[in-house]
């Protein structure tokens, strides 16, 4: 799509972790672009500042909404009260959600979406790596920091294709289609499904639909890729659908040598930076899939060994020879039971100390919880954190610490909901030959974790 005129956007609640991404984007198109949001948190702030779009004020302002704008771009969290918005429809301006736009800009690419409760943001990771890695170009939309990029999405006139990581969430206050429906794929992923975001979808079968329709909507000489270790995403793969290529990934063969995971393949191993269970699966779901735009076997191998994972994915956060501290994006069931299980099978021989905190709508929800229980099995000692003054469920809904020890059915479970007694506990601990992994969506109330891990691995040092 090439810009004529310098088009002006607006974006209503730019702050947002990928909105902002979408505002570099353009503006580095050339587009003239504004914004506005009530709170702008780090790193998304920083960002704004270092491009030139922080917000001089913070807050709604109508007079943000003119006659000569050519679209506005509506955050997840802006609500169908907000002024600037109401302003915008009366006006007659065109209003877009985040994957509208994103669609409106990739009309004339090949559009591969990533769905799934777990994986899609590693296995699009992974397929951008080998695609810069084989110089192709591509654009693309990702919900992590990954390293050699330096923005979460990019936008060009000259790509044939764009990489997207689908969100089963709703588009727009005003939209609650699932995001991942409205970029309209060609060729779609489907890693897993597993049961989230009950405050959007109340049952089991309601979440599942999102996926079912997902795959659906794959256009006639379309392709779908499934994970056939995930019962549920092959249940759904096992309608057929007229003229759509179904292809079926397993575990891809992997063996551990001296805590390094090797890939098994026709022409030898093939030693890897990432490692568990789970990313041999994510790993093979992107080669599938790149087999389908022409990247062969070979190059998938040569590229791959160097990735080093997605930022907070199973990222190493400080070591040495005695104890390491990971930290993992992991929040859901099905995410914490494939962390905790990878990190303790690469380093069988040593102690695992997982600690996760429960900072999403789900894991703070009384009726949603048990949905963890075993998850920490793997772990040879664990606690949970979760901070009770940020749980916003119904007064019956609310969970209290007995709540979570019964949920985890994990024998000395230890519970905090005062972040310095977290840390204090976790100083106390012996880490000679012991690692830690902590696992959260959020921030374990601010605590500092690279002074943490510092602190951890220099008291092995002693």
């Amino acid at each position: 799509m090439t810009v004529n005129k310098k088009e002006r956007v607006h974006f209503i609640a730019i702050g947002g972790s990928v909105m902002h991404s979408l505002a570099i984007a353009l503006k580095k198109k050339g587009f003239e672009v504004t914004g506005s949001d009530d709170h702008i948190y780090n790193p998304s702030r920083k960002m704004l500042e270092r491009h030139g779009l922080l917000p001089a004020t913070t807050g709604w302002d109508e007079a943000n909404i003119t006659a000569d704008l050519d679209a506005v771009i509506l955050g997840m969290h802006a609500r169908e009260n907000n002024p600037e918005l109401r302003k915008a429809r009366d006006m007659g301006i065109p209003i877009y959600s985040f994957p509208d736009y994103i669609r409106k800009q990739a009309d004339d690419k090949q559009r591969i979406v990533i769905a799934g409760s777990h994986g899609k943001t590693t296995i699009t990771a992974m397929i951008m790596h080998v695609l810069r890695y084989a110089n192709r170009e591509f654009d693309y939309v990702v919900g992590a920091q990954l390293e050699g990029f330096d923005n979460m999405v990019k936008l060009s006139d000259e790509a044939p294709i764009i990489i997207i990581e689908g969100d089963e969430y709703f588009s727009s206050a005003l939209d609650k289609t699932p995001k991942f429906i409205r970029y309209e794929h060609h060729i779609g992923l489907i890693s897993g499904i597993a049961w989230d975001h009950i405050n959007a979808y109340k049952t089991v079968d309601d979440y599942v639909k999102q996926f079912e329709t997902f795959a659906d909507h794959t256009p006639k000489g379309g392709t779908l890729v499934f994970c056939e270790d995930d019962d549920m995403a092959m249940v759904i793969a096992s309608n057929q659908r007229t003229d759509v290529v179904q292809l079926h990934y397993p575990v891809h063969p992997y063996v551990i040598k001296n805590d390094v995971t090797y890939l098994k393949t026709d022409t030898g191993l093939v030693p890897l930076k990432i490692f568990g269970r789970h990313n041999m699966l994510n790993l093979n779901g992107a080669k599938t899939l790149l087999s389908r735009i022409g990247v062969p076997a070979d190059l998938f191998y040569e590229a791959i060994s160097s990735f080093e994972g997605a930022s907070k994915r199973l990222q190493l956060v400080q070591k040495n020879r005695s104890t390491a501290v990971f930290l993992d994006f992991a929040h859901a069931p099905s995410k914490v039971e494939a962390t905790t299980s990878a990190l303790k099978e690469r380093y069988a021989r040593h102690k695992l100390v997982a600690c996760l905190e429960l900072h999403t709508f789900s894991s703070l929800n009384k009726n949603f919880i048990s949905d963890y229980q075993d998850t920490l099995n793997a772990a040879d000692e664990a606690c949970i954190y979760f901070n009770p003054d940020n749980n916003k469920q119904k007064e019956e809904s609310k969970i209290e610490i007995e709540d979570v020890k019964d949920a985890f059915n994990f024998e000395g479970l230890e519970v905090f909901t005062n972040v310095e007694d977290l840390a204090g506990y976790l100083l106390s601990r012996d880490w000679q030959n012991a690692n830690l992994l902590m696992m959260s969506s959020g921030h374990f109330g601010e605590l500092d974790l690279k002074d943490l891990a510092n602190k951890i691995v220099n008291s092995t040092n002693q």
